[in-house]
């Protein structure tokens, strides 16, 4: 069983509180900035072992009747067809997938904001292809010398440039697929917009992470700067806080260069600014239901170089990260780590080492590490789930749960019917057999009834799998790490 670190029924229960006592300080409308995921933050369940992916929206469902959501996405993200790493689509496809996810557990969608926009044709091809499914789109444009230019930005050269988005209802939950999006810039001209129109709006930030009242330097805040590496984030102390309150707490980069943009818009508004600090603007009460700091920090530690393998192997395949790879290297000496806290890296390394071929391993919950080789019949990866899923059945090492007869007609029609160059079966091949095999054989029944277990274990691999062997991981919810190593 995964060790637990978070207190998730305690988050629920402080932070709607928390969200409730801030649409309260405002007086019609309520715009409230919605970091990181709301359905599947899968960055926060696996540094805070014990968070639920859904936790955010399952606290905002208490909200429904007064809330709408309005998604965010940036053209140069549309342009550059940015991917989400955890589900390996696009941020374009995201949007539209939350908006079904949203619209299907009724939150009401209110529309789509383009940011970033400079007339990119990418953009413009997909604003056509959201309304003609019927979705409201706005164009929000890119600002010169924002976020320091605070006199153009508030102007009508400004924030008057940009589309006024129509919403409905007093708490308009602003969210975007991933981070960079531009959700603050449209909270804010929506303030200006509003003002502009007489209607009294007020603005809060909902961001996970930083975790404000945990130490610069802590474990669970170095994870985000890792998982934020690509932006050039920089967690910061909020110099602004110290001054107004003489406490010390953290923000980033970002929050700080935007406030004076915010306390200008404040007092045009209510003709005083009713944040202090950057720290101010946030609800987030995820620093005070922590149950197991140590479990936390060992969970965020491994994030951190979860982190430096993707980078290192984004560079392998891409070569285009460099400076992202540089950074988290950085932060892995700050957090005082290397690869080989990672058990599964050396196990996997060491396996390979002896047996001269690829490895894998994986770190079963109670701390037993799993080994597997490259076979002729089977690559490292699929060999890793049969050899774990027997070790929790206790099935002998000795039974071979798929007959190698069986597998050679497959390993047959991939080569020659589908023309693949590896006959080795992958993840995927090896489960479909084993669920099949089930029916007539309690061994692999009893091992396909262990994959629920292998959820949130740890599995390294000294080679770079394939993308049909990263889903079925993901999917199981392990954590894979490779080296930067092609296959031959």
């Amino acid at each position: 069983m995964m060790n637990v670190g978070f207190d998730n029924d305690k988050y629920l229960k402080i932070q709607s509180e928390r969200i409730k006592e801030r649409i309260a300080q405002f007086g019609d409308k309520l715009y409230l900035e919605f970091g990181g995921k709301l359905f599947d933050d899968h960055h926060a369940s696996r540094v805070l072992p014990g968070f639920m992916p859904d936790s955010k929206l399952q606290m905002l469902l208490q909200l429904s009747e007064y809330a709408e959501v309005v998604m965010v996405i940036s053209a140069i993200d549309i342009e550059k067809n940015k991917m989400r790493g955890d589900l390996g689509i696009t941020y374009d496809e995201d949007v539209l997938r939350l908006r079904d996810e949203f619209n299907n557990i009724g939150l009401f969608v209110g529309g789509v904001v383009i940011t970033h926009y400079n007339g990119q044709s990418s953009a413009d091809a997909y604003r056509n292809r959201l309304e003609r499914l019927g979705i409201k789109v706005y164009y929000h444009y890119t600002i010169d010398g924002y976020p320091h230019n605070v006199a153009l930005i508030d102007s009508e050269e400004g924030f008057g440039k940009n589309d006024y988005v129509e919403t409905q209802r007093p708490l308009v939950v602003v969210t975007a697929p991933g981070p960079g999006s531009g959700k603050m810039a449209v909270c804010l001209s929506q303030l200006y917009h509003e003002n502009k129109k007489g209607v009294k709006a007020g603005y809060a930030k909902f961001e996970t992470f930083p975790v404000w009242n945990l130490p610069l330097k802590h474990p669970v805040n170095l994870a985000y700067e890792a998982a934020t590496a690509d932006l050039n984030d920089v967690n910061m102390i909020d110099p602004l806080h110290i001054e107004a309150y003489g406490d010390i707490a953290v923000t980033y980069n970002r929050d700080l260069e935007i406030f004076p943009v915010l306390n200008t818009l404040f007092e045009s508004i209510y003709g005083e600014s009713p944040y202090k600090s950057p720290t101010d603007m946030g609800v987030n009460m995820i620093g005070f239901c922590l149950s197991d700091e140590d479990i936390c920090c060992k969970a965020a530690n491994d994030e951190i170089i979860r982190r430096y393998y993707y980078a290192l192997c984004n560079l392998a395949s891409k070569g285009n990260n460099e400076n992202e790879v540089k950074k988290i290297a950085l932060i892995m000496k700050q957090a005082k780590l290397s690869t080989d806290d990672r058990k599964t890296t050396v196990a996997a390394r060491q396996r390979k080492e002896i047996s001269g071929v690829h490895a894998a391993a994986i770190e079963l919950h109670d701390g037993t590490i799993i080994t597997s080789r490259t076979s002729g019949l089977l690559g490292p990866s699929a060999a890793l789930i049969l050899n774990a899923t027997k070790h929790l059945a206790g099935i002998s090492d000795e039974i071979k749960l798929i007959p190698e007869d069986m597998i050679a007609p497959i390993q047959r029609t991939k080569v020659n019917f589908l023309h693949g160059k590896n006959p080795r079966l992958h993840t995927d091949e090896v489960l479909v057999a084993l669920s099949i095999l089930s029916n007539t054989d309690d061994n692999c029944r009893k091992s396909l009834e262990q994959l629920p277990r292998l959820k949130g274990c740890q599995v390294h691999s000294t080679v770079m799998l394939s993308e049909v062997d990263r889903k079925i991981f993901q999917k199981l919810g392990v954590g894979l790490t490779c080296d930067p190593v092609k296959k031959g």
